[in-house]
């Protein structure tokens, strides 16, 4: 786990296909009208869908894969089917060249002005500064926009461990930065009646104040001391039985 707010599992998912886009995603995502100039220039039809699915697979996740093909059967189909291509399995030749998906990612990153986090860090840091000052959201919620974030800047996105240390840390200090400005604006007063919440009181083992983060002990309800033993039950027969003597009692004749 690269950070305590992420579980493995998420960590795992991260810069991956989470399952199948939807329709909606695959028009809205997925078609490769404007690209068919330069993915055209591929020869071969396994070459045009390998560079295609790199295509619409760094638009969507934000990031290129270690395997191009380890995308859903939707994308490929998808993909296939605009390409023309009525074969969709001939792709595995693809990555027969290991050299050949390197040389297209690059030429993905510069025809489309795709850019290394490096060049945006110092502004999604502040980013997640201004993100974490008003709003108070977790450090998960950030991440996740940021993620967001970035694939609307064209930014590649980062080891996962590199943008989750980074989302923690600036989320952390900003918070302490917030405690020290609303530090600052407590009156002595106020400083000692704080600090004496957090000072245990003799023959007690908790603060005041984790006294009132617990909160209350529940409340006994009725019947909870049923059968607790035969000096309670026959206290409480007899209240019954009062009180059932009195309601049933009959009014003298009028």
């Amino acid at each position: 786990m690269p950070v305590e707010f992420l579980t493995d599992d998420e960590a795992a998912a991260y810069g991956r296909y989470a399952g199948p886009p939807s329709q909606a995603d695959l028009e809205r995502v997925f078609f490769i009208d404007e690209d068919r100039a330069l993915i055209g220039q591929r020869r071969g039809e396994h070459m045009k869908a390998g560079f295609a699915l790199q295509l619409v697979t760094v638009r969507w996740l934000g990031t290129f894969l270690e395997d191009p093909l380890d995308v859903p059967g939707a994308v490929l189909a998808f993909v296939a089917g605009q390409l023309g291509v009525a074969d969709p399995s001939q792709v595995k030749r693809y990555t027969e060249r290991t050299k050949t998906r390197f040389d297209h990612q690059w030429e993905i990153r510069r025809v489309y002005g795709l850019r290394e986090f490096a060049d945006v860090e110092v502004e999604f840091a502040d980013w997640v500064a201004a993100r974490s000052w008003p709003s108070g959201d977790g450090p998960k919620a950030i991440f996740l926009d940021g993620m967001a974030w970035l694939r609307e800047r064209k930014v590649l996105l980062p080891g996962v461990t590199t943008l989750a240390r980074l989302v923690a840390k600036v989320r952390d200090d900003t918070t302490h930065r917030l405690w020290g400005e609303l530090e600052r604006l407590l009156t002595t007063g106020q400083r000692y009646v704080l600090g004496q919440l957090l000072e245990v009181p003799p023959g007690s083992r908790i603060s005041d104040l984790e006294r009132w983060r617990k909160g209350p002990p529940p409340r006994e309800r009725p019947g909870d001391h049923q059968g607790a033993g035969p000096g309670v039950g026959d206290h409480g027969a007899e209240a019954g039985g009062t009180r059932c003597r009195g309601a049933g009692a009959a009014r003298p004749a009028g």
